[in-house]
């Protein structure tokens, strides 16, 4: 019997990546939610096996010019009541930790690029040790609290809050696991203004890609595996 899987899109290059095979090899049959264009509610997420909320260049805050964020919100937390298995990454944790009550703030600053994770002790001790030593595609500017209950999981020197886990079946990543290095031109092209504006060298991450990203894929895929084995 299939599985079912939906992944809440923001932005069409911002997709399941190494995810999306991965899921279909265990099982699950996957089914794109593009927020702000589909119905985006508690029914429909709460009779999905597993929910993937992906990430976006918008922010948890900015309900007013994106109304339909407070649907999404409402409905990403009737899940998260219901303990049911989901994954958050980047805007995707940042709604998560909201929808459970915590924080959700600009940093004014932003970290963007491939960086090494420092693991708590916590993080030593579970998923994330399969990716501590190889550097994850970062890409925020925001900063999520940890939520109350949850266990911090990793850092970096200008973001504390990396990842979190509530319980087994509930997991926030700031960074990037699912992204494919070989398609980190759309990103490239998807952030051409921000990149700009900060004056960060799409060369840099585009060779930092093509170094670091097949290892980064292994470790991310053994990462991932873990989750769905305990969920």
């Amino acid at each position: 019997m299939s599985l079912s899987a939906l992944a809440i899109r923001h932005v069409p290059f911002e997709d399941l990546g190494i995810l999306a095979p991965l899921l279909e090899e265990r099982g699950y049959s996957v089914r794109y939610l593009e927020a702000g264009v589909d119905t985006i509610d508690a029914a429909t997420l709460g009779n999905a096996d597993l929910v993937v909320i992906l990430g976006g260049p918008i922010g948890v805050y900015e309900t007013g010019r994106y109304p339909f964020l407070e649907q999404e919100l409402r409905a990403i937390a009737h899940r998260l009541r219901q303990d049911k298995p989901t994954l958050g990454i980047c805007l995707g944790a940042q709604l998560m930790a909201a929808a459970l009550g915590a924080e959700v703030a600009s940093t004014g600053r932003a970290e963007i690029g491939y960086a090494p994770l420092t693991l708590t002790p916590q993080g030593q001790d579970s998923l994330l040790s399969a990716v501590q030593a190889v550097p994850v595609l970062h890409w925020h500017g925001d900063q999520f609290a940890i939520p109350e209950g949850a266990t911090r999981l990793a850092e970096t020197p200008g973001f504390p809050n990396q990842a979190y886990a509530l319980g087994p079946r509930i997991l926030g990543l700031q960074f990037h696991l699912e992204a494919d290095s070989t398609q980190i031109e759309r990103w490239l092209i998807g952030h051409a203004c921000e990149l700009s504006l900060r004056q960060i060298d799409p060369a840099v991450i585009r060779e930092d890609a093509r170094r670091h990203g097949p290892e980064l894929e292994r470790c991310a895929r053994a990462a991932m595996v873990q989750w769905l084995d305990q969920i």
